[in-house]
């Protein structure tokens, strides 16, 4: 999984497909719950889907940006553009059905 900071998160969702960009912390006990699972989606959708984080504490003008309000948010992009926003814990079921709704 990728790990993106103000410089490259940007070039990051810019591209061309999928992005789910997962904002945590290393103490949050919900984003360690999440993160097996994005690494799960991450292996099944392969070069479909590009999954990345941001350590909302450390990027906290990132997290503002997107308004993130608590932890862990998911935010989905396509070809740039902020398509969901998913905030709190999601099973490995829910994000996929998400996922599949933008993905060709």
């Amino acid at each position: 999984m990728l790990e993106l900071g103000q410089e490259t998160f940007r070039e990051t969702v810019q591209k061309k497909g999928v992005v789910l960009v997962d904002f945590g912390a290393p103490w949050c006990p919900p984003c360690r719950v999440q993160e097996p699972i994005l690494v799960e989606l991450e292996n099944e959708y392969g070069q479909r889907l590009v999954v990345a984080k941001v350590d909302a504490d450390e990027e906290a003008e990132l997290a503002s940006q997107f308004e993130v309000m608590g932890l862990p948010t998911l935010l989905l992009f396509k070809d740039g553009e902020l398509l969901d926003t998913m905030r709190g814990l999601h099973s490995r079921e829910q994000i996929s059905t998400i996922i599949d709704c933008f993905i060709i």
